[in-house]
C-alpha cells in the first residue's frame, strides 16, 4: 500500500486547484512460495478517499465490495473489471481482503486473497485515517493560508504558531 498524492492545476488568479484527487494504491501479488511473490503478475487496485472511508470505518463483522473498471468512459469501457472485497474472517481474527481482476482481452482471470489480522487492520486503518486530509489536498490548500494567522486554534501551548509540514518533503519520503 501506498499513497498516491492528488494533483494540483494552477488557475489564472494565482490560486491552486485539486485537478485529480490523490488514492491509496494497493499492490497484489500472488505468491509463489513461502515469502516469495510473483511481480510479473501483480495486480494494482486504487482506492479513492471515499473508498478509503469506507474501509476505515467498518466494524468486526462488516464488509465491503469495490468494483472498477481502469478504462471507465474510453473506448476500452468494460474489457478489465476489478473487485476488491475486504470480508471479516469467520473467527473475528482479522479480515480478507479478495481481488479478482477479469480481463475479457486477454481472457485471464485473477484471483489474489490476502489475510490481515486485526493488528494489521488497526495499522492499515491508521495510516489510511492520516492520509485521507493528503488525498483531498486539504493539507495543501488549508494549512497554507494559516501560516502567519494568530488566531488561538493556530498557536502552540507558547502562543508561537504551530509548525506546519511541507507536504511535498512528506510524500517524498
Amino acid at each position: 500500500m501506498y499513497p498516491v498524492p492528488p494533483t494540483f492545476n494552477k488557475m489564472d488568479s494565482g490560486a491552486s486547484v485539486v485537478d485529480r484527487k490523490g488514492t491509496v494504491m494497493l499492490k497484489f501479488m500472488p505468491s509463489i512460495g513461502p515469502r516469495k511473490y510473483d511481480s510479473e503478475r501483480k495486480q494494482l487496485f486504487a482506492l479513492s478517499a471515499n473508498e478509503v472511508g469506507c474501509l476505515v470505518s467498518l466494524g468486526s463483522d462488516e464488509s465491503c465490495e469495490f468494483f472498477h473498471d481502469p478504462s471507465l468512459k474510453s473506448s476500452l469501457e468494460g474489457q478489465v473489471k476489478k473487485t476488491l472485497a475486504i470480508t471479516p474472517l469467520t473467527d473475528g481474527s482479522g479480515y480478507m481482503f479478495h481481488l479478482s481482476v477479469m480481463n475479457s482481452q486477454l481472457k485471464t482471470n485473477e484471483r489474489v486473497s490476502i489475510p490481515v489480522t486485526k493488528a494489521e487492520f488497526a495499522v492499515i486503518r491508521s495510516a489510511f485515517t492520516f492520509a485521507l486530509p493528503h488525498l483531498l489536498g486539504w493539507d495543501r490548500m488549508i494549512l497554507p493560508q494559516f501560516e502567519g494567522s494568530s488566531s488561538p486554534a493556530h498557536l502552540n501551548k507558547q502562543g508561537a504558531l504551530k509548525a506546519t509540514v511541507d507536504a511535498d518533503y512528506e510524500w517524498d519520503r
